[in-house]
């Protein structure tokens, strides 16, 4: 029983630490920037700075259903997936969008040795909070 015991806590001690590894690979997510537009009543522009480390990624997501999207690399490369489409590597001073509505399923840094940055440019409702939701199942 004690083997049983000692078997099961080295598991859950190994899941553990996956998931900590895990953690230290998820991106950081910073808001940099945000301006309500005075021609356009009820919308803002929120700039979000994604900082990947080697090897980093975000979660499968959403983002609120209000929000345009434009992605600009600033360093690095990013590999990226909207929707159900190709999974494609932008490279610094390379730009993407996401419409309203899109699922983004592959966010991440291309390189495993070296950092990347990406700038997302966000025109969403004003009242909007959370930027980012993660995929549902």
């Amino acid at each position: 029983m004690f083997r049983t015991l000692g078997a099961v806590f080295v598991l859950a001690l190994s899941l553990a630490a996956a998931h900590a590894h895990d953690a230290d690979k998820e991106s950081k997510v910073t808001l940099v920037y945000e301006h309500e537009l005075p021609n356009v009543p009820g919308k803002s522009m929120k700039g979000v700075l994604v900082e990947y480390g080697p090897g980093g990624f975000s979660a499968g997501h959403t983002h609120p259903n209000s929000a345009f999207i434009y992605a600009t690399v600033l360093e690095g490369a990013i590999r990226s997936q909207v929707n159900d489409g190709p999974v494609i590597t932008y490279r610094a001073g390379e730009s993407f969008s996401e419409l309203p509505g899109d699922r983004h399923g592959v966010s991440e840094n291309a390189s495993g040795t070296a950092p990347a940055k990406l700038l997302a440019v966000f025109v969403v409702d004003t009242d909007e909070k959370e930027l980012i939701y993660p995929l549902t199942k």
